[in-house]
């Protein structure tokens, strides 16, 4: 008889970008007037921008004859594409990545879901509190937690409390971990890993042979001067961490689906019989054989991101949903409210008035002022009093939803 994976039994009720769009779903199918705006979800807004949609068509195009047509690409990316991801992302920085370093993927939500597969099932995890919940819940339904206590914590999970008092940033663990999940700039606080602290986790993951996983998909929103764009940025870097980089928010590919993964040939962790493995070549194993790459037409897209008109208009498109996150950061502050993030992501992080769950919240939000944004505590027990919104929203829209809530009594 077949069996199912009670792994998957152990997270409770549903994802949290889910369940939120049934209650939105619900309260508009009881309120078909209602003017709803939503701030919720991280999803874009503005079209993609003319250089990629002409080098999308241009590929089309190629599609179409017999001597430019291609099927099947190599799993881990096409050169072209790779080479202007190095090119653009790296060497600015100077950082030195390799081809074969690089893998295209349709978006890093899933190699960071997937990315656990070539660890050990035992592998102690640590993730940050609060955080994107992909991480948590793709190293449960792999068998690396205990149940889920009335605490809101899993049992066998090494949570990372981040405070205002720490800028957000994750404590460091009080017992060895081997996989970190690092978060800069974050989802949800909108706040970003300072130099030093990033320097201090590379070392604990070099003492304790642990590797990070770097999720940066948000790097191109970054503002203020010094602050890290890729981990390898930290000397030792390479030994100890993989990145994970998007198009998704960088472009507005979230409709389209490219993303990269880099995973350095340094980066070597030991088998059952403590001989040293390159994770590069795991990584690519792991990929040839259940992947089969994004697609020519997509890829051709990407690199144009990187053409001198497609690095212009895709700032433009930025600099339009950082005007956002101002809009709403001052608007908030100007009601009385304390507010964090909005400076180097799009994402704000807005502190509840006391007394006030996030997810009586989101339900009050959503009946005074027409509006969705996302409950702290679906982020991890240590969101619980906070709420997200997100800049990614017409500009129109969004000062409309600021306006609301201003007006609003909302405790």
């Amino acid at each position: 008889m077949a069996r199912i994976n009670s792994n998957y039994l152990k997270l409770p009720g549903s994802y949290l970008f889910a369940e939120m769009k049934r209650k939105t779903d619900a309260y508009k199918a009881a309120h078909p007037e209602a003017d709803i705006i939503r701030l919720g979800i991280g999803d874009v807004t503005r079209p993609l921008v003319p250089a990629v949609i002409d080098a999308m068509h241009r590929a089309v195009g190629e599609m179409g004859s017999a001597e430019t047509f291609r099927g099947y690409g190599p799993e881990q990316g096409y050169d072209f594409l790779i080479e202007a991801i190095i090119a653009n992302e790296y060497a600015p920085l100077g950082v030195e990545v390799a081809s074969d370093e690089v893998f295209v993927s349709d978006g890093s939500k899933c190699d960071v879901g997937n990315i656990q597969e070539i660890f050990s099932s035992d592998a102690r995890v640590a993730i940050g509190d609060p955080v994107y919940p992909v991480y948590l819940d793709s190293n449960v339904m792999a068998g690396r937690s205990g149940g889920f206590g009335p605490s809101g914590r899993f049992a066998g999970i090494t949570y990372l409390t981040g405070t205002e008092e720490s800028g957000f940033a994750p404590a460091f663990p009080r017992e060895p971990v081997d996989l970190i999940y690092l978060c800069s700039p974050n989802n949800p606080t909108g706040t970003v890993l300072p130099r030093e602290e990033l320097a201090r986790w590379v070392a604990y993951a070099k003492e304790h042979e642990a590797v990070i996983l770097y999720d940066s998909a948000y790097s191109a929103y970054i503002r203020e001067a010094g602050v890290v764009r890729s981990i390898y940025e930290i000397p030792g870097a390479r030994e100890v961490a993989i990145e994970f980089k998007s198009f998704s928010k960088t472009a507005g590919f979230t409709g389209v689906r490219c993303a990269f993964t880099v995973v350095p040939k340094e980066l070597k962790r030991r088998d059952d019989r403590g001989v040293p493995q390159s994770v590069n070549a795991l990584w690519l194993r792991r990929q040839c054989t259940k992947f089969n790459g994004v697609s020519y037409i997509v890829q051709r897209g990407a690199e144009a991101v990187y053409t001198p008109g497609g690095m212009r208009q895709t700032r433009e498109v930025i600099d339009y949903y950082m005007e956002n996150a101002a809009i709403i950061r001052d608007g908030l502050e100007a009601a009385g409210y304390r507010v964090f993030g909005g400076k180097n992501a799009p994402y704000i992080w807005w502190k509840l008035p006391a007394g006030l769950d996030s997810m009586s919240f989101a339900d009050k939000l959503l009946n005074t002022c027409q509006v969705v944004g996302t409950p702290g505590v679906g982020f991890g027990p240590g969101g619980e009093g906070y709420f997200r919104l997100t800049a990614f929203g017409d500009r129109n829209r969004t000062r409309e939803a600021v306006e609301r809530i201003r007006n609003a009594n909302l405790g």
